[in-house]
């Protein structure tokens, strides 16, 4: 059994899509981010970096074992299935260089310009963040562009499906959150559309829609825990 620490933000859903790609038993929870629940003592034991996802393999050889940071979480869970990270070494290292390549640089850069884009002038009124908004918004445009050049020679990422796609796709599908037109990086569009038909990220997604369906505006409570004094706890 994996106990999965959880809220749907991408790289929540990272985790569930493997979960429900590799058909492995868990158990989901939320830990609510809105509402300070990374900030429990209890969450810290499991992620002292107050962020979720987390696991907790209750089956791991001697005995439970926690772990934190999405990508040393889909990457154990590959080896610990033998799923979707090849045992060949070229081609396992095609797949950990594009899955660093998405914790390093996808999942940050695209984090900052969401940030920008949709919620620092709400937070900050009255200050210029079209800078902020620009800079990232750009660097997003030019990884768009490194991986629609990848993918014009090959299905996925890295060749076959694997952990790089799983922790690349819930990132890129927030594309129209910067007035995107996906239609811009062709070879990106024809993943984003392979990748979203799969039955087990249908479900994935779901499954984080029943947790926490989409909200218009985020409350004074979730900005202080996300953005705000909260963060200094």
């Amino acid at each position: 059994m994996i106990d999965l620490y959880y809220w749907p933000t991408p790289n929540g859903h990272k985790i569930t899509i493997f979960l429900e790609e590799a058909g492995l038993t868990y158990k989901i929870i939320p830990v609510d981010i809105g509402k300070g629940d990374q900030f429990k003592p209890d969450f810290l034991k499991i992620s002292p970096n107050n962020r979720m996802p987390a696991i907790v393999d209750q089956n791991a050889e001697g005995g439970p074992l926690s772990i934190f940071e999405s990508g040393a979480i889909l990457l154990y869970l590959a080896e610990k299935t033998g799923q979707f990270l090849p045992k060949d070494m070229r081609a396992k290292y095609q797949v950990l260089q594009w899955l660093f390549w998405q914790v390093g640089g996808l999942g940050p850069m695209m984090g900052q310009a969401n940030h920008f884009t949709r919620y620092a002038s709400e937070i900050d009124e009255g200050c210029d963040h079209s800078y902020g908004r620009e800079r990232y918004q750009n660097e997003t445009r030019r990884l768009f562009g490194v991986m629609d050049r990848q993918l014009a020679d090959h299905q996925f990422l890295a060749g076959e499906y694997s952990i790089a796609d799983i922790a690349s796709w819930p990132w890129a599908r927030a594309y129209k959150n910067y007035d995107f037109d996906i239609a811009d990086w062709p070879n990106l569009k024809r993943w984003h559309q392979t990748m979203k038909a799969r039955p087990a990220v249908r479900r994935a997604i779901d499954i984080g829609l029943g947790i926490n369906p989409p909200q218009d505006k985020l409350s004074e409570e979730a900005k202080k825990n996300l953005f705000g004094a909260g963060q200094k706890r």
